[in-house]
């Protein structure tokens, strides 16, 4: 059996560089690398296509190109950059993808590299939460194979795997609950940038961190997990589970619950996803249960962590309302790094939004993603004015 043929796009993100790390642990012969792509850390991309041997290195900065030309000087790997340049390589033939783009901005090349009939190893939300049904129908006329790569979904993933033909009862997302799962609203409401990126179990980039800190990722899980497993939204619920050991739960009708435990690190979920079906030999840590001597749940709580809510009431909503979520959800989380809102005002914000723009119509295509997602983000830099003035 020759190489197998794939390729990271956004390997200088933390999902990206964890990646990169499980190849050259299963051994980078097995792989050849079509391309990888990243943004602004041109050192961190070039860095990256060198140890991986990549064919083309892309950054999505279409102003970087000469840098980037520069560091890659020697090597033999070809230089792009730019939007289209980022659509072209991902629609190269491969046989694995990972898609690791954070943000809308994963759109597109993820589309791209779908409809070429690779298996896609799903790192970026907004595939499914703003374009769940668009995507799927694509993943559908294209034969795609799609590898959920979050921690909580590759979990079920592997769950149901194992009980294929069971119908599933009832879906259970675990939630570490964030560095601030015991403050109260009142405290909540002077948290710093600085605070909300210190996850207390994961390693992750700044912006997923504060997703976590604000729970808008288990949020945006909530709405994926409907369209990866085909579940009704009453079926997805949440629990917070401070120790970050059991990834997610899946429920059966017979009252049987799976659950799949292991360490906080997401090298687990991506090494599955590269070798899946095969388990590959990874040098994470081995659990330790007498060491670890328990394991908490809560319930969330829904006036300290509402975008919980929201999530539900996008699904409810239905149509675009996921989109129009996502969009304001970007902004606001933008304008919080840049302390222009507080910690609070972000699901405040998108809440708005979500009613501001309630009832828009039904998207048909990609082009009809992006219109709406624009028109998200417009409605909630206004709002980011009103809340900071």
């Amino acid at each position: 059996m020759g190489k197998r043929r794939i390729s990271i796009f956004g390997v200088t993100g933390s999902i990206g560089a964890n990646t990169a790390a499980v190849i050259e642990t299963v051994g980078l012969d097995a792989f050849e690398v079509v391309a990888v792509s990243g943004n602004a850390n041109i050192a961190g991309l070039a860095d990256a296509a060198r140890r991986l041997r990549a064919g083309v290195a892309v950054t999505a900065d279409a102003g970087r190109l000469d840098e980037l030309r520069a560091a890659l000087t020697g090597s033999g790997i070809e230089a792009a950059a730019g939007a289209s340049a980022l659509i072209e390589a991902a629609g190269r033939p491969v046989d694995w993808v990972m898609s690791a783009i954070v943000g809308a901005a994963g759109l597109a090349p993820t589309m791209a590299a779908a409809r070429t009939g690779a298996t896609i190893a799903l790192a970026n939300k907004e595939c499914l939460v703003a374009a769940g049904t668009v995507f799927m129908a694509e993943m559908s006329r294209s034969g795609a194979t799609l590898l959920p790569v979050d921690s909580e979904h590759n979990a079920i993933f592997q769950l149901t795997c194992a009980e294929r033909d069971c119908p599933i009862e009832r879906l259970i997302l675990t939630a570490s609950g964030g560095p601030f799962r015991d403050r109260s609203r009142a405290e909540m409401a002077g948290v710093t940038v600085a605070q909300a990126v210190a996850h207390p179990n994961w390693s992750m980039g700044d912006r997923i961190s504060i997703d976590s800190a604000t729970m808008f990722n288990k949020a945006l899980e909530m709405i994926e997990a409907r369209h990866l497993f085909g579940v009704e939204p009453e079926q997805i619920e949440v629990v917070v589970h401070p120790q970050s050991i059991i990834h997610s739960m899946v429920g059966f009708r017979d009252g049987s619950i799976l659950a799949h435990l292991g360490p906080p690190d997401m090298r687990v979920a991506i090494g599955y996803a590269l070798c899946w079906p095969e388990r590959p030999e990874l040098p994470v840590e081995r659990l330790d249960f007498a060491a670890l001597g328990r394991l908490d749940f809560e319930a969330p709580d829904p006036e300290r962590f509402p975008a919980l809510g929201l999530a539900r009431a996008a699904m409810a909503r239905g149509g675009v309302a996921p989109c129009v979520l996502n969009g304001a959800r970007e902004v606001a989380l933008d304008a919080f790094i840049a302390g222009r809102i507080g910690f609070l005002d972000m699901a405040a914000l998108v809440e708005q939004a979500m009613e501001r723009l309630d009832g828009l119509p039904e998207a048909n295509d990609l082009d009809d993603i992006f219109a709406v997602d624009a028109e998200a983000r417009r409605v909630a830099l206004e709002l980011v004015k009103r809340f900071a003035a």
